[in-house]
């Protein structure tokens, strides 16, 4: 399996009808066998966000590969980057077995900028799933037909090249700004929690570019109507093989989104085993495999002590990085 180098370095919208809880899950050392009955999995973003075709992918894979036998239904609690959907979970859920969430780097990002008080130390992190490249879009018909003419235009006048990005995506644009030898702090961001809206607004013109993952621009990039200038990331992706890295391009920028699953504080160990059994076998399956294919996704699946180390690791990179741009 793939192992991918990173920066060296939520009100609930849909809900299935079956067996939500709004409290805290059975206690651990049931003598009934875990799952004994729906697990909701949550999701801090709108629907057709990353999260949320992460999530949902997740649970079609689990339910298709008959890995879980209990209904998982799927809410949506979008509000501050996922930030709001974190507290909840955190002080609402404390030692609950029957909640599951989708997180990512945004995580790390929001509590380095002071807009969470909660990190990846304060839930359960059961596993890592993903890597997700970044890539940089403009309308198919933007004056901007490269990434230097795109940071060539936010060095010399930032305030004139609104730059649409979710809270965690403003990061690697940063860095690429600030290794253009801009000012980092003074871009001027429009934020989105989606890729959907980020799309309509460069198609629009309230936006000149954007920022985020390649699986919610991929679609309107294959259509012809957005233009994708670069890849953050390692390599190029598959599914965009004539589109170049950063690196390539002479900025040396590779930080890529990771995306994982995690619980609330406390959550009982035996559905925490679980869930990593699950996961495991799901990521390991072909329609998984299929799933991250379509999505430009890189499976790097990891838990226990080596996730641990992974987090500790890319969040004292994270600090770092946002101490750098001016952006805490």
């Amino acid at each position: 399996m793939k192992r991918m180098p990173l920066l060296a370095m939520a009100v609930v919208v849909g809900v299935s009808a079956a067996g939500c809880s709004g409290d805290a899950g059975s206690e651990s050392g049931s003598s009934e066998e875990y799952p004994s009955g729906p697990v909701t999995m949550s999701v801090g973003a709108d629907p057709g966000s990353g999260f949320d075709l992460t999530m949902r992918t997740l649970v079609d894979v689990l339910k298709k590969e008959e890995i879980v036998d209990v209904a998982m239904p799927i809410e949506n609690h979008p509000g501050g980057a996922s930030a709001v959907w974190t507290e909840q979970m955190v002080e609402r859920h404390a030692g609950a077995e029957d909640q599951v969430s989708v997180t990512s780097l945004v995580m790390m990002t929001n509590n380095a900028r002071g807009q969470s008080d909660f990190n990846v130390d304060d839930v359960t992190m059961i596993a890592r799933l993903l890597s997700e490249y970044y890539v940089v879009v403009t309308a198919a018909d933007s004056p901007y037909q490269d990434l230097e003419s795109v940071l060539e235009a936010v060095v010399a006048d930032p305030g004139a090249v609104p730059v649409g990005a979710a809270s965690d995506d403003q990061l690697p644009f940063a860095l690429l700004v600030d290794a253009a030898g801009g000012d980092a702090s003074q871009i001027q961001f429009v934020a989105y929690d989606g890729g959907g809206e980020q799309s309509a607004a460069l198609l629009s013109g309230d936006i000149k570019v954007a920022i985020g993952g390649a699986s919610e621009f991929l679609p309107l990039i294959e259509s012809g109507e957005l233009r994708a200038l670069a890849v953050v990331g390692d390599d190029r992706l598959d599914g965009l093989p004539d589109v170049p890295t950063a690196v390539e391009e002479g900025y040396d920028v590779t930080i890529s989104n990771w995306r994982g699953i995690y619980g609330p504080p406390d959550m009982p160990e035996d559905a925490v085993t679980y869930w990593q059994d699950a996961l495991q076998q799901a990521v390991e399956s072909q329609s998984w495999d299929e799933a991250a294919e379509q999505n430009q996704w890189v499976t790097t699946f990891m838990v226990g002590d080596e996730l641990d180390t992974y987090l500790e690791e890319t969040n004292e990179q994270v600090t770092a990085a946002f101490e750098k741009i001016g952006q805490q």
